[in-house]
This record gives structure tokens, C-alpha cells and sequence, in this order.
């Protein structure tokens, strides 16, 4: 099967990161992201059925976003990737979702940009497919700068760029993809997205406006959620920098499972200090001794860069789990220890509440008691130390 037109950029060697464009958009889409995220991560663009270089005849009548998914997984094992990171705008972001729904033992992380669980009612969808296929591109592209930028931006030469990828796209290839973006409704599938997820929206988006993006978030567990000012539909053409730094920050706390032990323990010590913070992991380090050095070694490639780095949990998740786990066994100074991880890990005071209220349940009560009484201490310290940061 012929395979996605695409792009590589980045060292082979580096962890694989798969960008999806927006529909109407090549993948030049990305240009200005792609620099950066090349230095760490083996970036691969490609272009959707129809745009760009990607023959229309890859995309069949009464194809699916779950079609177009299928066509990025083999494009993944054409080039020999297995797991990988992904990034999405809009109908791009659609795919991703789709990805980590039914496919979640490929996707490492994912990051939604300016995309839905649901692009709004079928009809305006299908009426949209039937104009391009009765009158071409032209008349959806000379509104697209509208929708994707806002007025100021407009006029600028990246934009007129990308109308212009609308203008040269194939017309049924389009309408294919406008019917395919009809049928999708991932709202009562976002649970099961088990990758770690940022969503980023446009705060004047008119095509996904904020509230498809914080219905995202809310709905897939542990999501992130950022919110860009002064941004419409393509936040990342009109606002690079803030999207990128929010991109930077959610690959780097979501490395790729690695492969063998020296690259486990590297990616095992960054996410311990993701997770434990900078402090406690320099003061372990700073007590390791010839005789317990193993036993660090041990608990940062296996533990933190085995367990911890696998993607069938969110780290949210993880530490509901490790919480209950230490509430049962009684490990009190790990359980304080943890009770600052789940602060990191984006639990609020409310949800370890909730965490140890069930654990009273099935770990017994003087158990749960201890537990409330350290979390207690813990969650004190770390209001006190807010308000003097402040």
C-alpha cells in the first residue's frame, strides 16, 4: 500500500514524534515547530489524503477518521516505528484521539491542538463536502483565513501560504475528509485514553472554540490543558513560541519507553524527578554509598524508568495506586513522600481525600487514620510554602 506523503526530520536514532496537519493544510503546517522539536526527537510530518504530496486515491469514498488513523499507523511501520509520540491539529488531533482510543500500546503521549472530541453537527460537515465537490476548494478557501486566524493575522505570508494549500487540494479528497470529520464523536471514548495529553486551544478559535478543548480535557484522564491568547483555529502558525514551550514541556515529561538499561535509568531518573522533584532525588543521590548504589540503580531503571514510563496509566493514576499501596502497607515516610508526588502529578488536596477515604474502606481504619494525619502535615507544608513564594 503507498504510504502517507511525509517528511523526516531529526536524527533516526532520537525518539519518533508524528505530526498530523489540519484539514485544507500540507504539512508545512508545522514549519514552525519543526526546528526545535527536531533537536530532540525524530519528527515525521505527513500530509492527508489529497493535500500536499499524498495521493487523493489513499482515501476511498465513505472513509472514517478511523481509515485515516489506519493510514498513519502503516505509514509508523513503514518506517519501522513502533510506539511513538503524537501531535495533532484539528482533523491531525481527531487522528490522535483516535490513535490512543484504539491503538493505545502505539501512542507514548499525544497532544491535541485546536481539535474537538466533535466537530460540531453533521449537516454543516456534509453541506461543506457537497459545495467543494460541486464547486472545488475555491469558495471554502477564500473563508479559511477567517476561521484559522484572526484579523490581524490574516494578512500575514504564513497564512496566505496555507490558504493556498487549501486552494491546490484535492476537491473529493477534501469532501471525503469534511464526511469523515461528520462521523466522528470520541466523546464517550475520551476515559479510555490512557497517554499522557496535552490539549492546547485558541482562545478566538471560531472552528474548536475553548470549550472543545477543556471538554477534552476534562474528559481524558490526567489531560493538560493550555489555553493561547490572541490565537484562532491554527494557534500554532499565528502563536508558535507559546505553543511550542507547551509542546517542550509535555514531550519532556513523557519519554519514550526506552529500549535497553542505560537509556531505562535516564529516562527512569527523569521522571523520578518529575514526580519526586529535584530535592529529594539530589538528596538520594547524595546519600548513595558503594553498598546501596545497586539497589538506586535498581529503583531508577526499573521502577521509574520501567513501570512508571509505560503508558497503560496516567501518572494521576499511578499515584492513586502507590497511595493506596503505602496506606496499606503502612510505609509512612513514603507515603509523605508521595503525597507531594500526587500534588505533581496533578491531584488535588480534594482527590487524596477521596484516596484515602477509600482506602479506610479496604486497608483498614487506624490505617487510613495515620495516612490522613500525614497527608495532613504534608498538604499544610505545601500551602506554607506556596504563600511564601508568594
Amino acid at each position: 500500500m503507498t504510504a502517507l506523503h511525509h517528511r523526516t526530520d531529526g536524527a533516526a536514532t532520537a525518539p519518533p514524534l508524528i505530526l498530523g496537519p489540519s484539514l485544507g493544510t500540507s504539512l508545512a503546517v508545522w514549519d514552525p515547530q519543526v526546528p526545535a522539536l527536531a533537536r530532540t526527537h525524530r519528527v515525521i510530518r505527513y500530509d492527508l489524503p489529497g493535500h500536499g504530496g499524498s495521493p487523493a486515491s489513499l482515501l476511498q469514498a465513505g472513509a472514517t477518521v478511523g481509515d485515516l488513523g489506519r493510514l498513519v499507523l502503516g505509514l509508523a511501520d513503514s518506517l519501522g516505528i513502533d510506539r511513538f509520540a503524537y501531535a495533532g491539529i484539528s482533523l491531525g488531533g481527531a487522528i490522535g484521539t483516535w490513535l490512543a482510543v484504539h491503538h493505545p500500546d502505539r501512542v507514548d503521549s499525544l497532544a491535541l491542538i485546536c481539535t474537538s472530541a466533535r466537530f460540531g453537527e453533521p449537516a454543516g460537515w456534509h453541506e461543506r463536502a457537497a459545495l467543494v465537490r460541486a464547486k472545488g476548494t475555491d469558495p471554502v478557501a477564500d473563508s479559511a483565513a477567517t476561521r484559522w486566524f484572526t484579523e490581524g493575522f490574516a494578512g500575514e505570508q504564513a497564512a496566505e501560504a496555507l490558504v493556498a494549500d487549501m486552494r491546490a487540494a484535492d476537491p473529493e479528497a477534501y469532501a471525503t475528509c469534511c464526511d469523515a470529520i461528520a462521523g466522528f464523536d470520541l466523546r464517550g471514548e475520551l476515559p479510555r485514553v490512557s497517554a499522557p495529553t496535552l490539549v492546547v486551544a485558541g482562545r478566538q478559535d471560531p472552528a474548536t472554540p475553548p470549550a472543545h478543548g477543556r471538554e477534552l480535557a476534562d474528559g481524558i484522564p490526567g489531560a493538560s490543558l493550555t489555553e493561547v491568547a490572541h490565537a484562532a483555529h491554527l494557534a500554532n502558525v499565528e502563536r508558535p513560541a507559546p505553543v511550542l514551550a507547551a509542546l517542550l514541556g509535555h514531550l519532556a515529561q513523557t519519554p519514550a519507553r526506552p529500549a535497553d538499561d542505560g537509556s531505562r535509568h535516564a529516562a527512569g531518573m527523569t521522571v523520578r524527578r518529575a514526580v519526586l522533584g529535584d530535592a529529594h532525588v539530589d538528596r538520594a543521590i547524595a546519600r548513595t554509598t558503594a553498598f546501596n548504589s545497586v539497589f538506586q540503580d535498581f529503583i531508577t531503571r526499573y521502577a521509574w524508568g520501567e513501570v512508571w514510563t509505560r503508558p497503560g496509566l496516567s501518572r494521576k493514576t499511578r499515584s492513586c495506586i502507590t497511595l493506596t499501596a503505602l496506606v496499606a502497607h503502612g510505609h509512612h515516610e513514603e507515603l509523605a513522600m508521595h503525597v507531594r508526588a500526587a500534588l505533581r502529578n496533578g491531584l488535588t488536596p480534594d482527590e487524596i481525600q477521596e484516596v484515602l477515604l477509600q482506602s479506610a474502606i479496604y486497608c483498614g481504619v487506624p490505617a487510613a487514620n495515620a495516612a490522613f494525619a500525614i497527608a495532613n502535615r504534608i498538604l499544610e507544608e505545601e500551602q506554607e510554602q506556596q504563600e511564601e513564594g508568594h
